[in-house]
């Protein structure tokens, strides 16, 4: 079994004592990580991050300076945020209720986005929950995601749109030698779209 080394939390971060932390992570400067989290092995939070109560994340994620997680998310293994990165949780946001009273914690349900193994969500880009990201799909810089991102899919724009497909290498996929077979320039793999759907071959 691997030995793991502790997590690495700086001093200026503000970490729930109630949160767990898996081995080998580190939490940087500023960022808030709050109660109920559930941390995988290691994970990366960056400058001024927010994770929210209860977010629960897998092994080997990546969230960028400034993302703000809010619960409840949930974050498969090898996931990246990047800088800036907002993953919503209230469907139709509201500060007062229709009397004019101050909503509380009481006044709405909490929806979170979902994002699957080996997804990207590049710099500046919104999911507006509830959402689910495929697995190893990649949402673009600045895109604003509201519904669900297919595995291996490259979403772009506003609101965001499927414009190809992206390998697990998360290089754009090239045509291969029949209908609706593609293959990635960088490994080699092949994947087989059906129905709007990719696979990886054999896999």
């Amino acid at each position: 079994m691997t030995n793991v080394p502790a997590a690495r939390i700086v001093d200026s971060a503000d970490v729930s004592p109630d949160a767990v932390i898996g081995g080998g992570s580190s939490i940087w400067h500023l960022a808030q990580v709050r109660e109920g989290v559930v941390m995988g092995e290691n994970c990366v939070i960056g400058r001024g991050a927010y994770i929210g109560t209860g977010v629960q994340m897998g092994d080997n994620c990546k969230v960028q300076n400034y993302a703000l997680v809010y619960e409840p998310a949930q974050l498969g293994d090898g996931v990246f945020i990047g800088p800036a990165v907002v993953l919503t949780n209230d469907t139709y946001p509201r500060a007062v209720n229709p009397d004019g009273s101050l909503k509380s914690a009481h006044d709405w349900e909490p929806v979170g986005v979902t994002i699957e193994e080996g997804a990207s969500i590049g710099a500046r880009a919104t999911c507006v929950a509830p959402v689910t990201i495929g697995a190893w799909a990649t949402v673009a810089a600045g895109a604003v995601v509201v519904k669900d991102v297919p595995r291996y899919a490259l979403v772009v724009g506003v609101p965001a749109r499927r414009i190809g497909w992206v390998g697990e290498a998360g290089v754009p996929l090239t045509p291969g030698d029949a209908e609706g077979v593609w293959v990635c320039p960088t490994t080699g793999a092949r994947y087989i779209e059906t129905a709007g759907k990719l696979t990886k071959e054999n896999a």
